[in-house]
């Protein structure tokens, strides 16, 4: 029988909440710490003059009413705190209008981040962290049964999120439909991480199976989250191995750890209880009035449902669509291409009066993103660095570098302390370089023989410029300042 109140729900609930509420509190951080550097007053993208170009229906945000960096650290630090209240449990206990007002205030403070933040806040993640973050405002508080329709509504959610994952796949590449996409993607990833190295040279029939494997967990599992207990659960519990396993694979900030929170949403109530040190409360129906919005945001989620449904069915699919500027009913996709070869970007810097073939040039490395061979790579994720992202999609095609490349390459030479404080250190801290170039290399994981002879975690090959050395306002040869020129 059907209830619209569902008690067995409310550990699913709790669990999910507070995984959210630190997916939320990772997000904010990252943002109070490199918001500014990249989208500020003097930012790579500064957000108030695309915001004004914009206008508030492209592009709804708080920051049209006024942007300052320090109102936006405000704004940032206001979300961490808030989300930190969920994490420590305050916002549960909460009566029901404060509760919903909590979690609608994070969403309103990460939307405006989002909509101002253009490329760099351009990612899956992102879109996911606020359709996951507007349903949790109707999900109920400490002494509210959880409204079936919303733990539902999250469910599918994730079907959206997994199925256009996977359909996009085996659509894109032929290499995701014969078994071999692993044989590349651990090298070739945004940013691997400490075991990606490990992962990759795993032998190829294991590549093989993790692979269909994948097709399994992003194909068929999602659908066994709407099958009654323990159906629900088995399926559940096995999208979160999946994710667990990509986790210890590579760097996709907070993607696979919200996964995981939105299959919590399928886990029966007695399976929680059983490795949950938390006693669920009594717990009833909700106020009309309250009833009354969770039939009103059902019906809009299944009105908005139509694209996505459409997108997934068709032989043109897209990956990662928003259809409206508050990101609700979003299509999802990821990994549609594999890249057999990884380029990277090299930036370098000299201070020499004038490079010749004697010039020393100095690399500016990053926080993650592959430079020096002898470095092992970190693990980062559920923490986002941006820029070191952007730099895997510059070194892709100059296209996807077109609005930021050259901005950086100027901070660089300006010695802005705000954009070096985005990388892992600063080759000349007494006073900036005098040119700057950019170099394309193709990266491969070094081989056991290569790692036990050299140390070095990676091999490169050089493949040509990139950008030419630059100086402020020239290049060498006299031509404009572009990417990949």
């Amino acid at each position: 029988m059907f209830s619209f109140y569902e008690p067995e729900y409310w550990l699913a609930r709790l669990a999910f909440q507070r995984l959210l509420g630190v997916v939320y509190l990772v997000a904010f951080l990252s943002t109070f710490n490199q918001f500014r550097a990249l989208c500020g007053e003097h930012g790579l993208l500064p957000a108030r003059r695309f915001l004004k170009a914009a206008g508030t229906r492209r592009a709804p945000s708080l920051f049209h009413a006024h942007y300052s960096d320090r109102f936006a650290r405000t704004v940032a630090a206001t979300g961490a705190v808030l989300a930190a209240a969920v994490v420590a449990g305050a916002v549960e206990r909460a009566p029901l209008p404060l509760n919903m007002l909590v979690w609608a205030t994070l969403w309103v403070l990460y939307l405006s981040f989002v909509n101002a933040g253009q490329s760099f806040y351009g990612f899956t993640w992102e879109m996911l962290l606020l359709e996951a973050g507007f349903l949790a405002v109707f999900l109920g508080n400490e002494a509210t049964a959880p409204p079936i329709l919303i733990v539902l509504l999250l469910r599918w959610l994730l079907v959206r999120l997994e199925v256009g994952a996977g359909l996009i796949k085996i659509r894109h590449d032929p290499a995701w439909r014969d078994l071999t996409a692993l044989y590349h993607h651990h090298e070739t990833q945004p940013l691997p991480n400490r075991l990606s190295r490990w992962f990759h040279q795993l032998p190829k029939p294991l590549h093989r199976i993790e692979v269909a494997g994948n097709h399994v967990a992003q194909l068929i599992l999602p659908f066994g989250l709407f099958l009654p207990q323990p159906g629900a659960s088995i399926a559940a519990a096995a999208i979160i191995l999946t994710q667990l396993w990509l986790m210890a694979s590579g760097n996709f900030a907070w993607l696979n750890l919200l996964t995981i929170a939105l299959a919590t949403t399928a886990l029966d109530g007695r399976l929680l209880a059983a490795v949950l040190p938390v006693h669920p409360v009594p717990a009833g129906a909700g106020p009309g009035w309250f009833t009354t919005l969770v039939l009103g945001l059902a019906a809009l989620i299944a009105f908005l449902s139509w694209p996505p449904i459409r997108n997934m069915a068709s032989r043109h699919q897209v990956m990662n669509a928003a259809y409206n500027r508050l990101f609700l009913g979003n299509t999802y996709g990821l990994f549609g291409r594999i890249t057999r070869v990884r380029p990277e970007v090299i930036i370098e810097g000299t201070d020499d009066e004038w490079p010749g073939p004697a010039t020393e040039w100095k690399p500016y490395e990053f926080k993650a993103k592959p430079g020096d061979v002898s470095r092992r790579p970190r693990q980062v994720a559920p923490y986002h660095l941006r820029l070191d992202w952007l730099m895997w999609f510059a070194a892709l095609s100059p296209r996807y570098a077109e609005s930021w490349f050259v901005p950086l390459v100027v901070k660089l030479l300006e010695g802005d302390p705000g954009t070096l404080r985005l990388l892992a250190g600063n080759p000349f801290p007494d006073r900036p370089p005098r040119f700057v170039r950019a170099r394309l290399y193709h990266y491969r994981f070094a081989t056991p023989e290569e790692r036990r002879r050299t140390g070095a975690w990676w091999s490169r090959e050089l493949v040509g410029e990139y950008l030419p050395p630059v100086t402020l306002g020239a290049r060498t040869d006299g031509g404009p300042l572009r990417v990949g020129a």
